[in-house]
């Protein structure tokens, strides 16, 4: 039998209870836009099924990759930035069968990221499930974070 006693209402800590999370065409979380870390771990956390480890490994990298890497919510995506930079370098976005990583000054990245688009700088992957080539993610991260930031 437990002797622990439970707080007093008063001693106990407010605890925010989470809004129920949307989640949008393709399984993509509807998050408020925000800057901080808090915002892009929210989303991360309400990305459905696999996706959601894959946002943390992302998460992640990226952070180990460039020291001080700014973070914001936009467009229920997150992006990321060098700290000494403005703009943004990379944002990701989830869809129905994959996650897709966005490098916005990707066709300056050796090898390119396969993904075309119709913005001539921008260079996507596509992230499916079981797919996570940590070593060529972490080389594009890396190259990206040294480039001009797209202002957004």
């Amino acid at each position: 039998m437990s002797t622990s006693k439970k707080p007093s209402p008063a001693a106990a800590s407010p605890v925010a209870v989470p809004e129920p999370v949307v989640l949008l065409s393709g399984g993509n979380p509807q998050i408020a836009k925000g800057e901080g870390d808090a915002p892009v771990q929210a989303y991360i956390a309400a990305m459905p099924g696999w996706k959601s480890e894959v946002g943390r490994r992302l998460d992640a990298l990226i952070a180990r990759q460039v020291a001080q890497v700014r973070k914001a919510v936009k467009w229920n995506s997150p992006f990321y930035g060098a700290p000494d930079a403005e703009g943004w370098f990379l944002s990701f976005h989830c869809f129905t069968r994959y996650v897709k990583v966005t490098f916005f000054r990707g066709q300056s990245l050796e090898p390119r990221p396969p993904g075309e688009s119709k913005h001539p700088q921008v260079r996507y992957v596509d992230l499916h499930e079981g797919e996570f080539d940590e070593a060529r993610l972490a080389d594009w991260i890396a190259q990206a974070s040294r480039l001009p930031g797209e202002p957004m």
